[in-house]
């Protein structure tokens, strides 16, 4: 009798202790199972290897740029709910117009800034990761590689011809497999958007999003019928009552408030409101241009683009940052040139950041009034050069200055021999001495929203003047 009594006890105890104890912040929904010959270093092999290409392709925002950060955090995030292998998941940023995002094996998340910019809320953002990630988490791009090599090579030898020694793409390459832009096993089945939109809603639930918000933003952009959308649709097809099968797995978790927008969203999407996104057709131009003949001899694109990491220069008038890739030629009191050295030579830049100071007629110029006496004084060393459109009032840190567009020829010149168009961003700052000081940043006209993007526009922000 003491020992029935003694068992009810503990079973209320531990029927108490189960009513009482959080839910596990693991998705309800598992990972599906299935046929794949990567092993799971493979598969990472393989995705960094794509990623590696990515780079070269795409105009990838540098890591250390807000948006960049900012995407990084809450993908982080959401991945950290995810079931199953931890991926070593990284996630970045295009700077691409189309609304699109895409996950390579292995754990390299993407999403265009046209993306972000589609976004209404958090959630929605959140919920493109998350679907995105669940991807990775299912396998999705290797499973349907591995459908493909088995009908070229038995599987029991697949193991053996992926280990082989070479990179993972070159192997892969031979048997017509690849996970690059715009590759075929990058654009999902119908049956992998059903499973990616299920484990989805659960990576969103545990990280505290609405799971509809990801139904809606997928409706957003069907019913919009946008023409920057249906790349996005073409690769993420609608498994068919989409919102249905969302709703139906939120109504199997518990009931619980969500977040709603971080300020941190907010500032994004002001960013990304503000970004010139290239479209693809623009980037495949780029691509095609990517290498020039010049006064300087055959440059490459490869050797002139930023690198994602910046490094500090200190001036006495200033500090900034810049890619760590390029070089500072001047010194703490000079005028400096910041450029990648294949960027510079015969006393011309093609791409690069020239930083000086001017002073104005009179010290009671005002700064528009100096602004364009610089200008002037620009263009006589600079036959040719022309401003584009009217100049904007812009804030650095707290600093009022001024921001003007200008064209002229570049070093750079085509196939043709004729000079390439080359577009100069300037930049004046007042200075308490009553002088300016301003920056040039120059790129020729084909490359220079790439440039503006990777390295002009982190360096500008990251401009502090000294107390003076």
């Amino acid at each position: 009798m003491r020992f029935r009594s003694f068992t009810a006890r503990m079973l209320a105890i531990l029927l108490a202790l189960s009513i009482a104890a959080p839910p596990l912040l693991e998705a309800r929904f598992q990972p599906t199972s299935g046929r794949d010959a990567f092993s799971r270093e493979q598969e990472i092999q393989a995705g960094q290897e794509a990623a590696a290409e990515v780079t070269k392709q795409l105009p990838i925002l540098p890591e250390s740029d807000p948006l960049s950060r900012y995407v990084s955090r809450l993908g982080q995030t959401l991945a950290s709910h995810a079931p199953g292998d931890k991926w070593p998941y990284s996630f970045h940023v295009v700077n691409q117009k189309e609304i699109n995002a895409f996950a390579l094996p292995g754990g390299p998340v993407y999403v265009n800034v046209g993306t972000i910019q589609a976004t209404d809320n958090e959630a929605q953002l959140a919920g493109v990761l998350a679907h995105e990630i669940s991807h990775v988490v299912q396998r999705h791009a290797t499973r349907a590689a591995t459908k493909q090599m088995q009908a070229q090579i038995p599987l029991a030898i697949l193991g053996a011809v992926l280990g082989s020694r070479g990179g993972m793409m070159g192997q892969l390459a031979q048997m017509g497999i690849s996970f690059g832009v715009g590759s075929y096993f990058l654009k999902n089945s119908r049956e992998a958007e059903r499973e990616a939109d299920l484990l989805g809603t659960d990576i969103m639930y545990d990280t505290g999003y609405d799971p509809h918000q990801l139904a809606a933003f997928f409706e957003k952009l069907q019913s919009q019928g946008t023409s920057r959308a249906p790349t996005f649709l073409s690769d993420h097809p609608d498994p068919g009552n989409r919102s249905q099968s969302v709703a139906a797995e939120v109504r199997t978790l518990p009931a619980k408030r969500f977040q709603g927008d971080s300020q941190e969203f907010q500032a994004a999407k002001r960013q990304a409101g503000g970004m010139k996104a290239l479209t693809a057709q623009e980037i495949a131009q780029q691509q095609k241009t990517g290498n020039a003949t010049s006064s300087m001899g055959q440059l490459s694109r490869a050797d002139v683009m930023p690198s994602g990491n910046m490094r500090n220069f200190q001036h006495q008038a200033y500090q900034i940052k810049y890619p760590d890739n390029w070089q500072v030629f001047g010194d703490t009191s000079s005028s400096v040139t910041i450029a990648p050295r294949a960027g510079v030579a015969d006393n011309a830049v093609a791409y690069g950041v020239i930083i000086d100071g001017y002073q104005a007629e009179s010290n009671r110029t005002s700064l528009d009034d100096a602004t364009h006496q610089l200008i002037q004084q620009l263009q006589q060393g600079n036959p040719g050069l022309r401003a584009v459109g009217n100049d904007e009032d812009i804030r650095i840190n707290g600093v009022p200055g001024k921001s003007i567009d200008l064209i002229g020829p570049s070093p750079i010149k085509a196939q043709n021999g004729q000079a390439v168009r080359e577009r100069d961003w300037l930049v004046t700052l007042p200075m308490r001495n009553g002088d300016l000081l301003y920056v040039v940043f120059i790129a020729p006209d084909q490359d220079f929203q790439t440039m503006r993007t990777q390295a002009f526009e982190p360096m500008l922000r990251s401009l502090h003047l000294q107390q003076q």
